[in-house]
């Protein structure tokens, strides 16, 4: 395991969590582009030079902290994409947990204007309020794919969702 690779990930992640939490309690999403565009660039150098950082590289908090800033990539999308197609392999060998996969896949095809596939990506209106998932292909099946990547039922999910952030529910 490369040690110090899992400690800048760490470091790096509790920076992308502080600056949501400021955005979310105080509107202040100031620094939240700098550090996403910031932790991107080093995340391409990182799979650049070593590949996907997945769980026998950086163990398994270090795996969660590399998806987490891949999955805050937004401005790059062809970087996500990339990353999806790395992860799709990391997961088939067990090097990444199959929810990464499910959802930087729902970001993608959200990012893209298409229905996700599990449920996980949520929108609010403009005025800060009506908290709901974006469009979902096959919403019968819903339930069944997510059980199939590790993720509790789309009913529970959009509890906690409504929990996390309240004051935006419909």
């Amino acid at each position: 395991m490369d040690h110090a690779l899992a400690a800048e990930l760490h470091r790096r992640a509790e920076q992308d969590q502080a600056a949501r939490c400021r955005l979310l309690e105080t509107g202040d999403g100031q620094d939240l582009v700098r550090i996403d565009a910031d932790n991107t660039h080093w995340l391409k150098e990182v799979v650049l030079r070593r590949g996907w950082p997945g769980i026998a590289l950086v163990g398994e908090r270090g795996a969660d902290e590399a998806w987490l800033l891949a999955q805050h990539a937004d401005r790059d999308p062809d970087f996500q994409r990339q990353i999806l197609r790395r992860l799709q392999d990391a997961v088939a060998v067990g090097d990444a947990p199959p929810r990464h996969l499910a959802y930087l896949t729902d970001r993608v095809l959200v990012a893209a204007g298409e229905p996700q596939v599990y449920g996980t990506q949520y929108t609010q209106d403009a005025d800060g309020g009506n908290l709901r998932p974006y469009a979902v292909t096959d919403q019968a099946g819903l339930d069944a794919r997510r059980a199939a990547f590790g993720l509790e039922p789309a009913a529970e999910y959009d509890r906690l969702m409504r929990v996390s952030y309240p004051g935006r529910a419909s």
